[in-house]
């Protein structure tokens, strides 16, 4: 319900010409306010304030247009209210607030003119009618409307104006303003005659045939509008007032060959609007007038009949309307010389009171509905209506009518039956309601309702599963689905339930794993409740097979085996598929075409010595597996052939150390190393030596059982497994055997070890004998005790090791090996030495002429080795720097030549050994001083010299040829004293204040910058160097050139 400047108008939520007329003078504020029930919508609705016909305000929202809303929250009215702030001129007009809610729409205008000093004072006034009014009931008294005007001033001759020249030329949109403003009130009339008199319009090469400039329409009739285009395939769009139009049952496109027509349904006020159909570029407008539309009716004594009654009082002239109805609702106009005046009519009808009104039912099955009202008039008659449509009598249905009640009555009820019944009086704009419910069971349509058994879904993974289940019962049930004691909701998600009247669907977007189990379909009402179960079983290829591996290889093949997925999809395994590459490259090969149902395959067709890598495939009913993982490398290749020359190196009492050369034919697969294997002599149980193969061509056979003989063999391995035996062609008795010591002393340390201190010393010595000797060490023939000398010994040598060496390490050690009385011994010399401290004692013993005689003691330290000579080196007193004047001098004497007479020196000496220099020198005790002769310089007198000079320019201007665009600098050198002024001129002019040329004075190099030169900059440009002893110049010619012919170009575009 829409209520309109705070006047409360009755009426269903239909569009309804609503009119509401102000008058107000310029340069003061009004407001226009509208009220809307919302008390039967279910969600706010969407306002607009319009101007004329599609005027939007909201976006002209500021000091001048104010809007403002509120909301009560009792009575559940929005309020919205549009302040125009200081009334102007161009305010005048009319305004309409528009309401709509989802397929609900409502309006209502407004007229707001301004009152100047020409206007005659309007006023409102309302007629009420009761029936029982006598002869002057509802006059309409315009006397006290009208005021005195002063003399009206001539008329002028007005020009002649061709109305239709104007229409033409006008939009659509302004037909209705120039048709009452010209008095012609058959607008549909108008716009026929408007039609025929258009010129042939612009060839277009979309449209054939266009829309028409206008239509009218009369309310809740329908209307077409069509065009034809040039193209059949050509898509269109249709606007209303620049907003797109989405297909409905209101708006209804169609396309018929080149046709394109858009039907709208049930027209009312909201459709009155500016129209365009838009293809590509080009549109067609038109304009559509909902209603008939005729500009007033005129009232006097021939036309008025019984109807109307007209009275003149002296100056009062007085309207009587004879039996007013709501038909003559409307604005009422009364012309005199002097001016005009109006008044808007209300006619409000004789309210009918509901007594008893009618109430919802809920029923069942074969029961009886009775709807029952009471009116206060039982003359009132009306009409039954079912969801809108009349209910018809009928064996089945009674409609009774006894006084003021009102019955209608429905035996054995249907499901059909259901819906919203209405009783409408007849005449009045009221309306009684109730709602008929129908109670049935609710029942799942499925086959597994009602029974113990599942009903199984299968679905691929990563499908879309869509499991529509038919629901009945009334009222609708409520539906709801479950796993386990999870509830699937309602929402926007992969797992989703989507309810429709009568069906209710699961949708499961992109399946996975994880969704696979026992669903559960419950429907509930008040009149009871039905549950079903669904399995959903989700199946997928299987995962890769696991634990790819090749267990053998052969000359040109290889076996490989695997295990089966750990999930087979939910799908038995149908076999497997093969692939091979060569290690490196990306190229996977097909070994089988057709399924394999093994998990051992031998690969054959391979090349020996290159290096393969197999991958497996898993298939079942649903597709092929992911690969799995590749396997290791393998080498298709031959076992090698047999070890060579294999012999009995050592033997103890319990082991016997074995030593072979490799195989004579070995293969593009190498050696992966040697098994050593053992037994008893005359028994056939080999037992292996070694657990991991051993790379060397050696091995020692430990835990052997002494006195046993034994034999021994020995097979080479590789990826294509083992090679034949090399096996010993004697046993071999385990019992170890004499050997006499004897100490193998290195040929590095027969003679004297020198080392330097804090160096670490590390003395490998082998021996040999058995049984295993006792190893002793002496130092300078006393038993080694030395805790910081470490020894270590094995069976085959001995080691000596010293972590950081001292002086006091250095002597003889002796190395003794003994078996029983026999024994063996060897000496190793050792010299642990530094560098040697300072000489001592450095005096100057005699000076003479340029000579000087140095004389000095060896040092206290010699670092444990010999001095092998001495480094002298001189200082001046002036320099203090220090300069070497003898190297490797073996005396401790020297003479000093050489020396600069006037200075005085000191000296320094160095010693030297094997390990370098002293690291401090021993510096003499007195210096030498070289004395001068009576030699004595007279330097002439200074005289300065006169330095002025005019300028003179040493480097000239060159001649440039530039492009345009690109910055460019000129240079020159000038000189002279004192610093001369520098001036730079372009044809003669000097060349000052502009800022795209820089000039620049570096130490007398003269530099002119030129930013981005055009083609106006060329010329000759000169510098001019003045000061007070005279001036130069020099000058150069610039030539800018154009850009290339590609730069042009690009530059044009």
């Amino acid at each position: 319900m829409l209520y309109v400047g705070g006047v409360d108008v009755d009426g269903p939520w239909l569009p309804i010409n609503r009119s509401v007329s102000y008058l107000v003078t310029a340069g003061k504020d009004i407001t226009l306010v509208a009220k809307v029930d919302s008390s039967s919508l279910t969600r706010k609705p969407a306002m607009k304030w319009l101007k004329g016909k599609w005027l939007d305000l909201v976006s002209k929202a500021g000091k001048h247009l104010q809007f403002k809303e509120s909301y009560d929250r009792n009575t559940k009215i929005y309020t919205y209210e549009m302040s125009i702030i200081k009334v102007v001129d161009g305010d005048a007009g009319g305004y309409r607030c528009e309401v709509t809610s989802k397929d609900k729409c409502d309006s209502c205008t407004f007229e707001v003119s301004e009152n100047t000093e020409k206007n005659v004072d309007l006023l409102s006034i309302s007629a009420h009618c009761d029936g029982d009014a006598g002869e002057d009931a509802g006059e309409l008294d315009f006397s006290a409307l009208l005021k005195k005007r002063k003399g009206k001033k001539p008329e002028e001759p007005k020009e002649e104006v061709d109305v239709w020249e104007i229409l033409k030329a006008a939009k659509p949109c302004d037909y209705e303003k120039i048709a009452f403003q010209y008095g012609i009130t058959d607008l549909r009339g108008m716009l026929k005659m408007l039609k025929k008199m258009k010129g042939e319009t612009k060839k277009s090469d979309v449209f054939l045939s266009k829309l028409d400039p206008a239509y009218s329409v009369d309310h809740g009739k329908r209307i077409q509008l069509t065009v034809e285009v040039a193209d059949p395939n050509a898509t269109i769009q249709w606007l209303k007032n620049g907003q797109e139009i989405k297909p409905s049952a209101k708006y209804v496109f169609e396309n018929v060959g080149n046709k394109r027509t858009l039907t709208i349904n049930k027209c009312n006020l909201s459709d009155d609007a500016a129209y365009e159909c838009v293809v590509g570029e080009e549109k067609s407008s038109t304009e559509v007038f909902e209603g008939e539309f005729f500009y007033g009716d005129e009232l006097n004594r021939e036309t008025a009949g019984s109807k109307y009654r007209f009275k003149k009082d002296g100056k009062k002239h007085i309207l009587i309307i004879n039996e007013a109805t709501r038909e003559d609702i409307g604005t009422y106009y009364v012309f005199t010389s002097g001016g005009e005046s109006k008044a808007e009519l209300e006619v409000e009808e004789k309210e009918l009171e509901v007594l008893q009104s009618i109430a919802d039912l809920t029923l069942k099955a074969a029961e009886q509905a009775v709807f029952k009202c009471e009116v206060s008039d039982e003359k009132v008659t009306g009409k039954w209506f079912k969801d809108g449509v009349e209910v018809e009598a009928s064996d089945r249905i009674k409609i009774s009518h006894i006084g003021r009640t009102h019955k209608l009555t429905i035996d054995d009820v249907k499901p059909s039956d259901a819906g919203d019944y209405t009783f409408v009086p007849d005449g009045y704009a009221l309306s009684l309601s109730a709602k008929l419910n129908f109670l049935d069971p609710p029942k799942i349509h499925l086959d597994a309702s009602g029974s113990g058994n599942k009903n199984v879904i299968t679905v691929v993974a990563g499908n879309k599963l869509r499991f529509d289940v038919e629901v009945t019962g009334e009222p609708a049930p409520t539906v709801c689905w479950s796993k386990g004691e999870q509830v699937v909701c309602e929402a926007e998600g992969r797992v989703r339930v989507e309810t429709r009247k009568t069906l209710s669907s699961f949708v499961i977007d992109g399946a996975e794993r994880a969704d696979e189990g026992l669903y559960t379909i419950s429907v509930n009402n008040p009149a009871g409740e039905d549950k079903a179960e669904i399995f959903v079983r989700i199946v997928d290829v299987p995962n890769p097979p696991e634990n790819v591996k090749c267990t053998s290889v052969g000359e040109d093949s290889a076996t490989v085996t695997w295990e089966p997925p750990s999930f087979d999809g939910g799908v038995p395994i149908k076999g497997y598929l093969m692939e091979r590459k060569k290690t490196g490259s990306a190229r996977w090969t097909k070994l089988n075409f057709d399924v394999y149902e093994a998990t051992t395959y031998e690969a054959k067709k391979m090349i020996e010595g290159v290096l393969y890598e197999m991958r497996v495939f898993a298939v079942n009913g649903i597709g092929i597996s992911q690969p799995s993982v590749s396997s290791k490398p393998f080498m298709p290749i031959a076992p090698t052939g047999e070890p060579t020359h294999l012999l009995v190196d050592d033997v103890t009492d319990t082991t016997c150390a074995l030593k072979w050369r490799p195989p004579e034919k070995i293969g593009a697969g190498g050696i992966d190393g040697y098994i050593i294997e053992y037994c008893k002599e005359g028994s056939d149980q080999w037992v292996q030596a070694n657990e991991e193969p051993v790379a060397k061509n050696q091995y020692r056979v430990k835990g052997l059982p002494v006195g046993e003989k034994m034999l021994f063999r020995v097979v080479a391995v590789n990826v294509a497994g083992r090679s034949p035996p090399a096996t010993l062609s004697q046993a071999v008795t385990i019992r170890e055997i004499m050997e006499n010591p004897k100490i193998r002393v290195p040929r590095r340390l027969r003679t004297k070890l020198i080392t330097l201190v804090g160096e670490k010393v590390n003395l490998v010595i082998p021996f040999q004998g058995k049984p295993r000797p006792v190893v002793t060490w002496f130092k300078d023939d006393v038993l080694l005790e030395d805790k910081s000398v470490g020894i270590r010994t094995s069976e085959v040598d001995t080691i000596l090791f010293i972590r950081s060496a001292e002086r006091t390490h250095s002597g003889k050690y002796t190395l003794s090996v003994q078996i029983e009385n026999v024994s063996d011994s060897a000496d190793i010399h050792i010299q642990v030495v530094e560098k040697p401290g300072p000489p001592i004692n450095v005096v100057v013993t005699d000076v003479w002429g340029f000579n000087a005689a140095l004389e000095w003691k060896p040092p206290k330290d010699d670092g444990n080795c010999e001095i092998i000579g001495y480094t002298i080196q001189k200082s001046d007193k002036k320099t203090e720097e220090w300069f070497t004047i003898y190297e490797h001098n073996r005396r401790p004497s020297c003479t000093v030549s050489d020396l600069v007479m006037g200075n005085e020196y000191s000296f320094r000496v160095f010693s030297e050994n094997i390990c370098g220099l002293s690291e401090v020198p021993g510096i003499s005790k007195n210096t030498a001083v070289i004395t001068k002769t009576d030699l004595l310089f007279k330097s002439p007198p200074f005289q300065e010299k006169d330095m002025s000079s005019s300028p003179k320019f040493t480097a000239p201007l060159l001649d440039r040829s530039v492009i345009a665009g690109y910055t460019v600098a000129i240079s020159c050198a000038v000189r002279g004293n004192p610093k001369p002024k520098i001036i730079w001129m372009k044809n003669n002019m000097t060349i000052e204040g502009d800022p795209k040329f820089l000039m620049q004075n570096n130490q007398g190099v003269l530099t002119l910058n030129i930013r981005k030169p055009s083609l106006f900059d060329g010329g000759r440009y000169s510098c001019k160097a003045v000061n007070e002893f005279g001036e130069d110049s020099v000058e150069c010619k610039l030539e800018v050139r154009g850009m290339p012919g590609v730069l042009k170009l690009w530059q044009s575009e």
